[in-house]
């Protein structure tokens, strides 16, 4: 999907910067910067996934999943740069008279809102199925891009309407939308930046490992349960509670029981790390001693 929305941006940069220079449309110039920036994007995101896909080495034995939520921080703060970019020579623009533009620039617009519109649904899509905040950030990316396409056209069409005066208009549309754009970008960076803390998973996945863990026979209770993402996939720290009258070995046997019971209910968690406690009696003593 990265890929495709690389392809798509390139073609639409161009055609808007073009169209832009040669219709006399700033605001269609900017939104054109504003797609450069989606390819910028598209390949963190690819880069991104490339690298979160790798297994395990030496040097990184819980795998490089943490490269995904990278790519998502670095995508949505490219958001926040090209609000500020495009605020800043918004503004500019405003202040200094220039040409209307062309009214075949509405029509260069129409077909990038649709294009854009269609890309950003299929990238959620994707996003959302593969629980990826990259993808989402750069699904998101492709939004904004038509959020921005849309106040321009919104401007260009108040330009020619309005007539000599009106100029500006377009100019101050896209000012507006600078602020959305923004909005996104700092949306979108804290999920990224929840990720690469180890932020705790939602109640329901915690909920989920607790039931099943407590369905295993031999499980008296839990202690803790600790839960962090690494790319696409969970690490769980389990503590269970065991009648601490049984051999070793049975205890390890029901805590791979527990990991194999887990993993098998929740695809998305890679590796579950169960440490054994013997369950104790009201004076502090484990049973059956």
């Amino acid at each position: 999907m990265a890929l495709v929305g690389f392809g798509v941006n390139t073609v639409l940069a161009f055609a808007k910067m073009l169209a832009g220079v040669i219709g006399h449309s700033y605001a269609l110039i900017a939104d054109g910067v504003e797609s450069t920036l989606d390819i910028f994007g598209s390949l963190v995101v690819v880069g991104g996934l490339r690298v979160a896909s790798a297994p395990p080495d030496r040097g990184h034995p819980y795998g490089h999943g943490k490269a995904e939520p990278l790519a998502g921080a670095v995508v949505s703060l490219a958001l926040l740069g090209a609000a500020a970019g495009l605020g800043i020579m918004s503004v500019r623009e405003i202040l200094t008279p220039h040409h209307a533009p062309e009214p075949y620039t509405l029509l260069v617009l129409i077909a990038v809102i649709l294009i854009k519109e269609v890309l950003f649904r299929s990238a959620l899509k994707v996003g959302d199925h593969i629980d990826s905040t990259a993808v989402r950030a750069d699904a998101w990316h492709h939004r904004s891009d038509a959020i921005t396409s849309v106040a321009a056209f919104v401007g260009i069409g108040v330009a020619l309407l309005g007539g000599p005066g009106y100029e500006s208009a377009d100019d101050w549309a896209a000012l507006l939308a600078c602020g959305v754009i923004a909005f996104n970008g700092v949306r979108l960076l804290r999920p990224a930046l929840a990720d690469l803390m180890d932020a705790a998973p939602s109640p329901e996945l915690d909920q989920r490992v607790r039931t099943n863990a407590l369905a295993v026979p031999g499980v008296i209770g839990l202690d803790k349960c600790r839960a962090r993402k690494m790319g696409f996939d969970y690490y769980v720290d389990l503590h269970i509670r065991v009648d601490g009258s049984i051999p070793v070995r049975d205890g390890h046997r029901i805590a791979h029981r527990v990991k194999d019971s887990i993993r098998a209910a929740i695809p998305e968690i890679a590796d579950v790390l169960v440490h054994v406690e013997p369950e104790a009696d009201a004076n502090g003593r484990s049973l059956g001693v």
